[in-house]
């Protein structure tokens, strides 16, 4: 077990690893000078000169991107000579020394994203976190609004085979998986939140917390959630519909559950104990990748609802240029795929024993 959690964990980190290599290539062949940007109207050359000195933008590309793999890295090199480039991470961040390697001191710290190049001397783990919560609070809504009520369908729909209630559930399920968010975004906020706005109370805009108009604050607004919630948890709703569906039927055709029934046990016991949970692989995997899907795509949604998450932030920091906090975000999102991968090969062989992990 030990072996097999080192083994993914290392996968993981190459894929972060590629990752924050792409992400960091990609962003520093747009056009335009961070330094100037950071100095807005107030730009003079001495203050250019340090700024660039400071961030190291006068470094080559190469040099650039080694001092973002060693501020990203947990494990981190800093020269002990003051003059090398790799110094230009002291200072930056709190550590702790482990040992020295020739000319460096091998220090271990809390990965570093940098400093928001709008929000001026703001961190980047300080940009996510504020935003983050409101996009977890909207995935796992989400997802537990399309888990529950997918797998009522999916069983229902499996248990009564080619009946017009099974037809029923099966057109609303590929009409669910053909719509694009930002298409059932505009119709929701638009049906719900504008043209039965009197009879449902729910606004076509609106954050977890809203400020107050008269200064008392900020306060939790959980009406906000509905619309957003469904909107996203429409197309996963879909995909549990039909895997729950067909891995039941599979399953309620194979010669274990012919006997259970041949035994004779009850309906109920025989499909809820015997076939749904063997039929529940594929449903995990559908809920994990959907759940890590709807962590990093629900930017349509966050930015059509004016949500304010880790979604909408992407898109603001974007037209901003504010490429620090693009990249973190990026980095982010990754990492959080590859933590619900392991865990969900790890609940794979809690649910079938048949599944080992080695």
């Amino acid at each position: 077990m030990i072996v097999y959690i080192a083994k993914k964990i290392f996968y993981g980190l190459l894929v972060l690893w590629g990752v924050l290599t792409l992400v960091f290539f990609l962003f520093n062949v747009l056009p335009g000078d961070p330094a100037r940007m950071m100095l807005d109207q107030r730009e003079d050359s001495n203050q250019l000169e340090i700024i660039k000195q400071k961030y190291g933008f006068d470094r080559t590309v190469g040099e650039q991107y080694f001092l973002y793999l060693n501020d990203v890295s947990p494990l981190s090199f800093h020269a002990i000579d003051k003059n090398s480039f790799t110094a230009l991470s002291s200072g930056k961040y709190s550590s702790t020394q482990l040992f020295v390697l020739a000319n460096y001191d091998v220090v271990l710290k809390v990965p570093y994203l940098r400093e928001s190049f709008v929000r001026k001397g703001t961190p980047v783990t300080t940009v996510i976190s504020s935003t983050f919560k409101n996009t977890f609070v909207l995935a796992l809504s989400s997802i537990v609004f399309a888990l529950v009520l997918g797998l009522f369908l999916g069983v229902s729909s499996a248990l009564y085979k080619d009946t017009l209630l099974d037809k029923i559930i099966l057109f609303v399920s590929v009409l669910g998986m053909s719509l694009p968010s930002f298409f059932a975004s505009i119709i929701m906020a638009w049906l719900f939140g504008f043209v039965l706005h009197n009879y449902t109370s729910l606004n076509m805009t609106g954050s977890l917390y809203e400020v107050d108009d008269y200064g008392r604050g900020s306060f939790l607004h959980l009406k906000n959630l509905i619309l957003p919630a469904l909107t996203l948890g429409i197309r996963p709703l879909s995909v549990i519909i039909q895997l729950s569906r067909n891995s039941l039927l599979e399953v309620l055709s194979m010669d274990y559950v012919r006997t259970a029934t041949a035994k004779g046990l009850s309906k109920f016991t025989v499909t809820f104990k015997h076939g749904l949970r063997n039929a529940f692989n594929p449903v995990v995997t559908a809920v994990s990748g959907w759940f890590a899907s709807l962590l990093a795509g629900a930017v349509f949604v966050e930015y059509i609802f004016a949500w304010n998450g880790i979604g909408k932030e992407i898109v603001d920091a974007l037209n901003k240029m504010d490429l620090p906090v693009v990249m973190g975000a990026v980095l982010f999102i990754a990492s959080i795929f590859v933590i619900i991968n392991i865990l969900v090969d790890l609940i794979y062989g809690w649910l079938d024993p048949r599944i080992k992990i080695t």
